[in-house]
């Protein structure tokens, strides 16, 4: 008698085990979303910043303020939407949709773009020379690319090929767009630093 009780008793905690366990690794994946939009918006943003004021500026260290000015901005403005936007979803809260705490998803949102933003900058501390920076920070985008479409495929069963070339063409279109618009906007207003 007391073996059945054990092992119902065993049986019991172990089934409550398993079900945290699940219900933890429910939770981190629910912020995925979070991390990817810091770090993608961070890439499509910071890297046309990044192209457009070389071409301007041609000036690695005033490249590296505006750099990180942008960034902080961006980083505390993404934040800020995550949280208006989780707060939304937590309010439409539907009992098969993982409930995230927006505190928590603005947190992983603005850490992850800003991490990005030091990452795609880092190369202009470097360099004085704007477009070698220029180009390992391309090389870093294309590093950060690859990480995050590594992981989400893998995540969501997604393909890896179609996904990293989609956001490496998105993220490097607009950096050539901003790098033609630095390039008019510097001859428009005469900039020659």
């Amino acid at each position: 008698m007391k073996k059945d009780v054990d092992s119902d008793i065993i049986e019991r905690l172990d089934k409550r085990e398993k079900k945290i366990i699940s219900q933890f690794g429910k939770i981190k994946k629910g912020y995925v979303g979070s991390i990817v939009l810091g770090i993608n918006d961070a890439l499509i943003e910071i890297t046309g910043i990044l192209a457009g004021l070389t071409f301007a500026l041609q000036n690695s260290k005033i490249i590296v303020v505006a750099g990180l000015i942008s960034g902080i901005s961006a980083a505390l403005s993404m934040s800020a939407s995550e949280y208006l936007l989780t707060k939304a979803e937590v309010a439409n809260y539907k009992k098969d949709i993982i409930r995230k705490n927006p505190t928590i998803a603005a947190f992983y949102t603005g850490i992850f773009y800003f991490l990005t933003v030091l990452f795609l900058i880092f190369p202009y501390t470097i360099f004085v020379n704007a477009y070698y920076a220029l180009v390992w920070g391309l090389l870093n985008a294309i590093i950060v690319i690859f990480g995050f479409t590594y992981y989400i495929s893998i995540e969501k069963g997604m393909s890896f090929k179609h996904r990293f070339f989609e956001t490496f063409a998105i993220s490097f279109s607009v950096a050539l767009i901003s790098f033609i618009f630095g390039y008019l906007i510097k001859n428009f207003f005469g900039i020659d630093v």
